[in-house]
């Protein structure tokens, strides 16, 4: 048997700022404790919480540098705490870890409590299953706990080509809602593909005269998103902001009487599951424009934050 490595490579920053920051080194691999387990990642899903927050600290108390960035992985089983029954060393898993704490994700080791994994969806590889634990999350969480998205609803999602905004379109379909999506011209087919009923090039439409009567509406962009959303929303309506809601904006909202959330996903073993069925089944698909090596999270990061892709970006360990 080979020997334990006592030091793995991740990718760490040791300030804040921009991607350039982001360097490959070697850090002690962590080590289980009895609660916990250890995956080695095969991929790492790259998400906007990740370079927002190689930005800006959060919370501020406790993220000093040098930090490992990223939530989402899939991998193997490598090691099981003394009291984990739920896996086995060999298992293939996939999850989100601790979010929105730390997790360290785009590195070759990770630990965490068992319930935030899942097994690994069949018939697909580890890429594709880490791209989807954070965007579908916080859509199967959004949809279920707070929306109840139902047969006949009218969806608006902005950003519909993206990470979340791919899988909210077809999670609304599959739940029998007539779905509008906003985004750029060059991935309205790609967004159509997946089911949408309508397309808005907002880059050329504003959405805001182009939609009306609709009964959620699922916001990833945020800036004045919130504001020009709210009259296109029915009595009753809903609007959930992935990306923030100003004071103002909660205010506007709470006096048109219309539901609204800002919406932080948190790990789930239930939602991974049932995710993992839909994926399984072919019901829900789930794509990766490009994939990067570990050594090139710089680069993936950067892609990332100017939007210039559709679906997800994903790390290959």
């Amino acid at each position: 048997m080979d020997p334990v490595t006592e030091n793995m490579r991740a990718i760490v920053y040791r300030s804040f700022g921009e991607p350039e920051v982001l360097e490959l080194t070697e850090v002690p691999r962590p080590e289980p404790q009895a609660h916990e387990v250890l995956v080695r990642v095969k991929a790492a899903g790259v998400n906007p919480p990740d370079w927002k927050l190689r930005r800006t600290p959060y919370p501020p108390d406790y993220t000093t540098p040098p930090l490992t960035p990223g939530w989402d992985v899939s991998g193997v089983v490598e090691q099981v705490g003394a009291y984990v029954g739920r896996f086995k060393p060999g298992d293939e898993v996939f999850g989100m870890l601790n979010f929105p704490l730390y997790a360290g994700a785009y590195a070759e080791y990770v630990v965490a409590r068992p319930r935030q994994f899942a097994l690994k969806p069949a018939g697909i590889d580890h890429v594709r299953a880490a791209a989807l634990p954070m965007p579908g999350l916080t859509v199967w969480q959004a949809f279920s706990d707070i929306a109840d998205v139902s047969p006949g609803q009218r969806v608006l999602v902005h950003a519909a080509g993206g990470g979340v905004g791919h899988l909210a379109v077809q999670l609304a379909k599959l739940r029998g809602a007539y779905v509008i999506g906003t985004a750029r011209g060059a991935k309205h087919e790609f967004v159509r593909g997946l089911g949408a009923d309508e397309v808005i090039d907002y880059t050329g439409v504003d959405f805001a005269s182009a939609v009306s009567e609709v009964d959620l509406v699922v916001d990833i962009v945020g800036r004045d998103y919130p504001a020009r959303s709210l009259p296109l929303i029915r009595p009753g309506g809903a609007f959930i902001g992935v990306s923030g809601m100003t004071p103002e904006d909660v205010a506007a909202y709470t006096e048109a009487g219309l539901r609204h959330n800002v919406f932080v996903v948190e790990p789930d073993h239930a939602g991974l599951a049932a995710l993992a069925e839909l994926v399984a089944d072919g019901r829900l698909a789930v794509h990766v424009d490009r994939v990067f090596p570990l050594a090139e999270a710089a680069k993936a990061q950067a892609l990332m934050e100017s939007g210039d892709f559709v679906g997800k970006l994903v790390l290959e360990i």
